[in-house]
């Protein structure tokens, strides 16, 4: 029996939007539930909807919830919630400007963002309105998280890790540098863990899947960009990088003998998109342009990755 594991990477509110639409499509396309996963494993936005996948919803009722027509009150009011698309002024200190000397790429700019203001209890709220027990009823849904001290990322739920309510877990791994507030966890402080990898396909396990679908709105195939000079900085800083790292993850896995499938937004994706992942303005017309779009993106990746829709 083929295990699968579905992985969705950062993205921020646009991003969250697309990857909605590519579950949807690959849904479409390949019958797979997201629900029935053997793991889950989610990043920032990412963890979000692992939140909710985790937690029994289903792909599309996050469709609804991105329509505004949620039936489940949960939904409703996450979605309502959604923050604005510019941050409180941040404050000092620096979160840790040594990473400067010992990573490279986005790891080493988190250290020199000073701390977030923004405020976190809408994802707070929604892991509080999935958890059951000491979790999400989904027993390998799990959420990364990048620890600003030590310089590593750190999966929430899976084995071995620190432990940590689903409300901590989320919060960390959406807790973007400069943006929103640090979160403290044990003796360690925690940011977004995109500032690690866009997506950490490679902390999957060789006995975690077979096959892996990656679902990652901030990496793209090399040279694809959002069109304007907005575009060409974000993929400068942010799309250029987080590419590179999740197409270096993605060899490692396959060279383990798993079947890895990336979905990653095209150069007609991201015209619909653009450059400013959390604008909250644009999050309807970036939803339903990419509900348009993504299902010739799924497409491409299955017969890409010689995987039968």
């Amino acid at each position: 029996m083929t295990r699968i594991a579905l992985v969705l990477g950062c993205g921020g509110t646009i991003g969250g939007a697309w990857t909605i639409a590519a579950m949807h499509a690959l849904a479409e396309q390949t019958g797979f539930d997201p629900r029935d996963a053997d793991v889950l494993l989610g990043t920032s936005a990412g963890a979000e909807l692992v939140t909710m996948v985790g937690g029994g919803v289903g792909v599309d009722e996050l469709v609804d919830m991105q329509r505004g027509r949620a039936r489940d009150p949960r939904l409703r009011e996450h979605i309502a919630s959604t923050p604005p698309g510019r941050p409180p002024l941040p404050r000092p200190p620096l979160l840790n400007p040594g990473l400067l000397r010992t990573h490279s790429g986005l790891a080493a700019y988190a250290g020199i963002a000073p701390s977030g203001r923004g405020d976190m209890g809408w994802l707070q709220r929604l892991a509080e309105g999935f958890e059951v027990g000491s979790w999400l009823p989904h027993p390998a849904a799990r959420m990364v998280a990048y620890d600003i001290r030590a310089g590593e990322r750190v999966v929430f739920g899976a084995p071995g890790s620190p432990i940590a309510t689903v409300g901590e877990a989320l919060r960390a791994s959406w807790s973007t540098p400069g943006w929103m507030t640090p979160v403290p966890i044990g003796d360690r402080i925690f940011v977004d863990g995109g500032m690690g990898s866009t997506a950490s396909v490679d902390l999957l396990s060789p006995e975690d899947a077979d096959l892996v679908y990656v679902i990652a709105p901030m990496a793209s195939a090399p040279g694809v960009r959002v069109p304007g000079p907005g575009g060409r900085l974000e993929h400068r800083l942010i799309r250029r990088p987080m590419s590179a790292q999740l197409a270096a993850e993605i060899a490692v896995v396959r060279a383990r003998g798993t079947t890895v499938v990336p979905i990653l937004p095209t150069a007609v994706d991201l015209a619909g998109l653009g450059a400013h992942f959390m604008s909250s303005t644009r999050r309807v017309a970036a939803f339903e342009y990419s509900m348009r779009t993504a299902p010739d993106t799924v497409r491409t990746a299955l017969a890409d990755a010689g995987v039968g829709a």
